[in-house]
């Protein structure tokens, strides 16, 4: 069975747009270096690190990359 592994976006104090990836025991595998203006991009740079988005509820599945 694949752990499931819970990607989060988030925007911060400033309203730039963040993400981070946690593992099952809640240690962040990964995040976002800077903020970004827009979502869509914030999500562009998830994915180069291995977010998969799924199609209905966004909340994605740890892709190639990170994989164990």
């Amino acid at each position: 069975m694949r752990p499931e592994y819970v990607w989060s976006f988030n925007q911060d104090l400033r309203g730039e747009w963040r993400w981070n990836c946690k593992a099952p025991n809640g240690r962040i595998l990964g995040a976002s270096s800077e903020g970004y203006h827009n979502k869509s991009d914030c999500l562009c740079n998830a994915q180069i690190f291995g977010y998969v988005p799924e199609s209905g509820n966004g909340s994605g599945i740890l892709g190639g990359l990170l994989q164990l």
